[in-house]
């Protein structure tokens, strides 16, 4: 071990000194891989003789400061949340800022519709008779943001949220899902509204609605539009094959899923602490407007700035793999 340890050192030590450099020129870059290399079958030639002794310690260590300097040290972790919440994310809900706005259209109109022909409907009895209607409208309708704490109550509307915007971006590709809960959902909508109308409470309706409601159903529009986007690379992916197209749209969109859980936590301390508040009505439905603008200055502002210098909220070529050269 003595001699073969007096042999190597002189070229371990040159190993050590080029590891340590801040900067390599070209020769010495290849003059450290032709080390590395040899280091690396001496430690193995060591470990199958004495694996636990201090010279293959010390070896192992600085082979490992080698293959740092040769392929580069990780991203500093503070810098991929700068650009996650800078560039990626904007950049993600800028790209579905109109889908969001069709989105949001149809679900305000198919929910006017069901409301309409609700509070219309000449035999509202036989959807929901007279008494419960009344019961609804004036205790169950307000008690069930307040009979909860608002604690327990905003942790338990956010994960169930969380889990339907999850739901439209992941099973998004099958076109159907997404149209599908938001369908429902604006069923609902509206067949509370027209009851509300129909018993002459619009007003409570409205002001245990638009606390939260403005960023919580914009979430959803979101969630469903990037769902529907990957949705669309699948059936039109242009020159791409098909399989590339959805994993370059997926890689790009997952990152709203992402960033809604944070909107959602947001809209589910406004759901829990705001809604059931007894503040003045101004400032409960002021709260919920101001958390919906600093949304959209957030998407536009930024997002806008990231699209300009080219950021499509991808991963990098690193992590995403090698890329199909297409004409």
């Amino acid at each position: 071990m003595d001699a073969f340890v007096a042999v190597h050192q002189p070229q371990w030590d040159r190993l050590y000194r080029l590891a340590s450099k801040r900067r390599l020129t070209a020769a010495e870059a290849d003059e450290m891989l032709v080390l590395y290399q040899r280091a690396s079958t001496h430690l193995s030639m060591i470990q199958s003789v004495a694996p636990d002794s201090p010279v293959a310690a010390s070896l192992s260590a600085g082979i490992g400061r080698a293959r740092s300097q040769l392929t580069g040290a990780g991203e500093n972790a503070f810098t991929s949340l700068a650009y996650f919440f800078l560039q990626g994310l904007p950049v993600a809900f800028y790209r579905l800022r109109w889908l969001t706005l069709i989105i949001a259209a149809i679900f305000l109109g198919l929910g006017a519709a069901s409301g309409w022909w609700v509070y219309q409907h000449p035999q509202i009895d036989l959807i929901m008779p007279e008494a419960a209607r009344q019961s609804y409208a004036e205790e169950d309708f307000v008690n069930y943001y307040a009979e909860h704490p608002s604690s327990a109550f905003a942790s338990q509307v956010w994960t169930n949220n969380a889990w339907i915007a999850a739901q439209c971006v992941a099973f998004g590709i099958t076109g159907v899902w997404p149209a599908w809960i938001l369908g429902v959902n604006s069923v609902n909508v509206g067949i509370a509204a027209g009851v509300m109308y129909e018993q002459d409470a619009a007003a409570d309706f409205w002001l245990n609605i638009l606390p939260h409601g403005l960023m919580e159903l914009t979430a959803v529009f979101v969630a469903a539009a990037a769902g529907l986007r990957i949705f669309w690379s699948w059936i039109a992916p242009g020159q791409k094959k098909r399989l590339t197209s959805i994993a370059e749209e997926a890689r790009r969109l997952i990152t709203v899923a992402l960033g809604l859980c944070l909107v959602l936590l947001v809209s589910g301390i406004v759901e829990g602490f705001v809604t059931p508040a007894p503040w003045p009505d101004w400032l409960r439905i002021g709260i919920g407007v101001a958390v919906l603008a600093g949304y959209w200055v957030y998407t536009i502002v930024l997002g806008s700035r990231a699209a300009a210098a080219g950021v499509t909220g991808d991963l990098g070529r690193y992590d995403s793999g090698n890329h199909e050269l297409t004409a």
